[in-house]
């Protein structure tokens, strides 16, 4: 029993300043963790580099002709916002072949869809 107590208790003793060692390093720097998740958020950084570059250029291209489209139909798409209350009542705008936006109510669940009546009704031209 003596032979066994003997070294458990030097590899105790020696472990232990390890131990406070470790601790102590472990208080200055970045955790495992911390490390971890900045090596991903580079990564990541790194993986949409091209793709933000990409974009900023697109914008660049499209910015002023978008900026110019909204100062003239703003107000319009404003008006249209503050008169619909409703979006899901509504189906998608469809374009047609002339150049017209339409967008269609959608038919009532207890009403049958009748074509040529919602093409006369609930029609909003943009």
């Amino acid at each position: 029993m003596k032979q066994i107590l003997l070294p458990a208790a030097l590899v105790a003793l020696m472990s232990s300043p390890l131990t406070a060692q470790e601790a102590g390093e472990e208080d200055t720097g970045p955790s495992l963790m911390e490390r971890g998740a900045e090596l991903f958020w580079e990564g990541l950084r790194e993986e949409m580099a091209p793709a933000l570059d990409d974009l900023q250029g697109m914008m660049a291209e499209i910015g002023p002709s978008m900026a110019e489209f909204l100062s003239e139909m703003g107000p319009a798409l404003a008006e249209i916002a503050r008169e619909v209350e409703d979006w899901s009542a509504y189906e998608l705008p469809e374009i047609l072949p002339n150049g017209d936006i339409i967008i269609r109510k959608k038919p009532k669940d207890n009403a049958p869809a009748d074509k040529d009546k919602g093409e006369e009704e609930g029609v909003t031209e943009i």
